[in-house]
């Protein structure tokens, strides 16, 4: 018979991925963003600085998690999905939010500001956790199982989405539906809600021109490569030059002004530039490494809200990994989503190490 063992020791596989991935995080982002940071502010270190203050905060808040029993947030999943809600209407008034880039994603704290989309992510994802937990017998009637959790999804993915934030809405739709889906939503609803989403996504790339030109694009990068075909060009390039064992850290050509986002959505590629071949490959192996054991946290946790909440937060990750390096490597259209860990983003970073610090508290309570 299966026993609940209580204060194991966390996962150290993942713990040891985590910081690794930080740690190259913070390399490759003052590798990448020095001469654009003393370009735009004198300061070689200025977004290194930023992202050091922010993976602070997010290690203080990690390792807090860890220590904190995950049944607690359970109990305030309604409190933090409503929160939630309120600051994406906050953030879209204008009143307390930031717009950068013709976007509506942020929202100030003095010298810092964070996106309140990485807030609703995770509380959505207990959410759900909360009411799989609950409702999982009636998963399988409409009305009373399926539509009310579809419709606090819709809410939140709905919010981020008019932000514009068509990426982050998008595949947090995917997890969430991922999650229905193992936790008793017939293939049947699964089926019939991905006929019904496909042509309203197909309406929202045709219905904005930025977004057509990114998927023509990505289709043929080089039918205009100094307009919208030019990031992904410069990506290939970069990854390109690298060859097998790098140019060396530091060395990369395509950092000098040339690919864009070189420290944010665009990473990969220069670490692939300047580590190469077996650079960028032992980033994918530890991503792999992270999947392999949350997805091993999800399977022994304890009861189902745990076992939902850990795949949940697994699968988030590690499908904004995938589809940053895809996006890198010209497998997908261009969207801005971070590569988790290591592109440059304060608010991403912490909430993503707020978000492995619940799953590392749930791997201490596993079934054995």
């Amino acid at each position: 018979m299966k026993q609940l063992h209580q204060f194991h020791h966390p996962d150290l596989h993942m713990f040891v991925v985590t910081v690794a991935l930080v740690i190259l995080g913070l390399v490759m982002i003052y590798s990448s963003s020095a001469i654009f940071a003393t370009q735009q502010y004198n300061n070689s270190w200025y977004f290194f600085q930023k992202q050091m203050l922010w993976a602070l905060v997010g290690f203080v808040v990690f390792f807090m998690l860890i220590k904190t029993d995950y049944h607690v947030l359970q109990r305030y999943s309604r409190v933090l999905i409503i929160t939630s809600v309120i600051l994406l209407v906050l953030v879209l008034t204008g009143i307390f939010g930031r717009e950068i880039g013709g976007a509506k994603r942020w929202i100030s704290l003095g010298p810092l500001r964070f996106q309140p989309s990485e807030l609703a992510k995770i509380s959505l994802l207990i959410y759900i956790a909360d009411y799989l937990d609950r409702k999982q017998s009636k998963m399988s009637k409409m009305i009373k199982g399926v539509a009310p959790i579809l419709m606090v999804i819709g809410l939140i993915c709905g919010l981020i989405l008019i932000e514009p934030d068509m990426g982050t809405s998008v595949s947090l739709g995917v997890v969430c539906l991922g999650m229905l889906f193992v936790g008793g939503l017939s293939t049947w609803y699964l089926v019939s809600l991905i006929a019904m989403v496909i042509p309203v996504f197909g309406y929202l790339v045709v219905s904005k021109p930025y977004r057509m030109r990114r998927l023509m694009a990505f289709f043929d990068p080089w039918a205009d490569p100094q307009n919208v075909g030019y990031q992904i060009i410069q990506s290939l390039i970069a990854l390109g030059s690298g060859g097998f064992l790098g140019m060396g850290l530091g060395n990369s050509k395509q950092k000098l002004l040339y690919l864009p986002a070189a420290h944010t959505d665009f990473i990969f590629p220069i670490i692939g530039e300047e580590l190469g071949f077996i650079g960028a490959l032992s980033v994918v192996v530890l991503f792999f490494i992270f999947a392999w054991r949350g997805m091993k946290i999800s399977f022994h946790a304890p009861d189902l809200f745990g076992s939902m909440l850990a795949g949940g937060i697994t699968l988030m990750i590690v499908l904004q990994a995938i589809i940053n390096i895809g996006v890198s490597c010209a497998l997908f259209p261009t969207k801005g989503l971070p590569l988790p860990l290591v592109s440059y983003g304060g608010s991403n970073l912490a909430f993503t190490l707020a978000s492995i610090g619940i799953l590392l508290n749930i791997s201490r309570q596993t079934v054995k």
